[in-house]
């Protein structure tokens, strides 16, 4: 069996700050800018060590048909009404965009990875049963994956510091209180230690 590196919604809709209608959400602007580090450090050791990488994006069509416009509550709702994953703002930010032979998950409605998706059907296709998640938002889509992840049987592990919640406090009660439910949390610097080779010590609170 083998692992991979998914990589959520690292899109323009998050990570471009002049255009991104959801940047602004980003409160803790260090724990943001340090993701967006932390996710290249990992992507490019990932590569380096010829890890399946996996891209999912967050993707609407102009309308939003997929959800009938919108529902009353909860991100269906907020999605129309703020116009947001729709050309050109759900493009890949420059520097994460997929490469050759990567896997871009499609399908995918709903906060969860696997919702709707292509993605567990890719997953067992290729031997891939150990997910390290990265991306955006931490305490909604990565922990949505997460949870989903863990319930079908995937072994889960939250790269913190290549995630970004809105809040520092957000961030701490997904580390310290749901993490361990669902798998475990590591940072870029343990992940690369284990892709070369060397003992890591995940944790789960």
């Amino acid at each position: 069996m083998a692992a991979a590196l998914v990589m959520i919604e690292f899109q323009r809709e998050w990570l471009d700050e002049s255009n991104g209608k959801l940047d602004f959400l980003m409160k803790d602007r260090a724990q943001f800018k340090a993701s967006v580090e932390g996710a290249r450090k990992a992507l490019a050791a990932a590569r380096g060590k010829g890890v399946k990488v996996i891209h999912v994006p967050c993707l609407f069509k102009p309308g939003y048909p997929e959800v009938g416009g919108g529902l009353e509550a909860g991100l269906f709702k907020a999605i129309p009404k703020s116009g947001t994953w729709i050309t050109p703002m759900r493009d890949f930010q420059p520097g994460f965009e997929p490469r050759a032979g990567e896997f871009v998950v499609e399908g995918r409605i709903g906060a969860s990875a696997f919702a709707h998706s292509n993605l567990d059907m890719y997953c067992r296709s290729n031997g891939i049963n150990e997910l390290y998640l990265a991306g955006y938002a931490m305490h909604v889509c990565v922990e949505s994956t997460m949870r989903h992840g863990h319930d079908l049987g995937y072994t889960c592990r939250l790269l913190e510091d290549a995630s970004s919640a809105f809040t520092a406090e957000q961030r701490k009660h997904v580390i310290e209180h749901v993490v361990h439910h669902y798998g475990t949390h590591l940072n870029v610097d343990a992940f690369v230690d284990a892709l070369n080779g060397r003992p890591v010590a995940t944790t789960a609170h």
